[in-house]
């Protein structure tokens, strides 16, 4: 299992000189430790063997979270933090004792990352600009562990504020009408090989089954429902309209089954029949803000581990 590798220099130094510098990096980024995840089918000696292997290789454990889900075959997950002073010398040979260990002793599935690289995140945006601002925002204070190495979006209006923070801005139109695939093929262009993980920021637009294939790496969305329901144009008019006494957000990873992918996080906020669709627009702008940076957060940190149509959150 290769862990993650730093940005390509080329690639981002030619964006900062066109659009402005990079933003630095998180001061909550982690020195001399790793993140090991490990999934497969649980059987007895695990914790046992991944505890033994740290401490042969001079680690000690900081986090140690495990979850096996007995309903579903005995499915196991498990996350470790651990510190090393000497860490990414140390890697290769850890490596090698994981593919010992773990891939011949149980067959396990395990990936290991270095906590102080940060992931690079590219942002796609429209016209609503408060989950795309918050993001850059809370980057900027350090409280997310990523690198934006650029935001790219099918609409202008937001170019300026999201050069303000020293982050490249490319503008790609939507192609009009059904066929998305000259779009889609600029973005590529942009986003392979650059990025680790995509946001979409109420990005507007589907996704085609081509493009998340070709992107090769895990797509965020933030919808604006809890479990989602009033789909389209004017969401939260239609909440008004069914009376509803809740609305809430869901951050899922993107697959080809439109609004149908792994969920993340989701959370929710009482109203009532005297709020009007304006003041439910506000509310949920807000949730949706909380919903997407915690998915945001917990994907940057590993804490989510896939199965299938499921997220395990740790």
């Amino acid at each position: 299992m290769a862990r993650r590798r730093p940005a390509s220099v080329v690639g981002e130094a030619a964006y900062a000189r066109q659009n402005g510098p990079m933003v630095s990096a998180s001061p909550h980024l982690q020195p001399d430790h790793a993140c090991l995840i490990v999934h497969g089918k649980d059987t007895p000696g695990i914790v046992a063997a991944v505890s033994a292997l740290i401490a042969r290789q001079g680690g000690n454990i900081v986090t140690f979270d495990q979850y096996s889900d007995q309903l579903r075959d005995g499915a196991y997950f498990q996350r470790v933090v651990f510190h090393r002073s000497d860490l990414p010398a140390a890697l290769p040979a850890i490596e090698a004792d994981l593919a010992k260990t773990l891939g011949e002793g149980f067959e396990l599935e395990w990936t290991l990352t270095d906590l102080s690289t940060p992931k690079r995140m590219a942002i796609l945006s429209s016209k609503q600009d408060h989950c795309l601002l918050d993001l850059l925002w809370r980057h900027r204070r350090g409280d997310l562990p990523v690198s934006i190495p650029m935001v790219v979006s099918n609409h202008t209006t937001s170019a300026d504020d999201v050069r303000s923070f020293g982050v490249p801005f490319f503008h790609v139109p939507s192609t009009p009408g059904p066929d998305k695939s000259a779009s889609e093929a600029r973005i590529l262009e942009l986003l392979v090989g650059n990025v680790d993980f995509v946001v979409l920021a109420r990005y507007m637009q589907i996704l085609s089954p081509d493009f998340l294939e070709k992107i090769g790496v895990p797509v965020i969305n933030i919808h604006h429902s809890f479990l989602p329901a009033f789909i389209g144009a004017e969401p939260y008019k239609k909440a008004k309209e069914r009376g509803v006494k809740l609305i809430g957000a869901t951050s899922h990873y993107v697959t080809s089954d439109l609004d149908e992918g792994p969920i993340i996080e989701q959370d929710t906020v009482r109203v009532t029949h005297a709020d009007s669709a304006a003041e439910l627009a506000r509310r949920g702008a807000d949730v949706e803000r909380q919903v997407l940076s915690r998915a945001v957060l917990w994907h940057a940190e590993d804490r989510v581990l896939r199965d299938g149509n499921h997220t395990i959150v740790f």
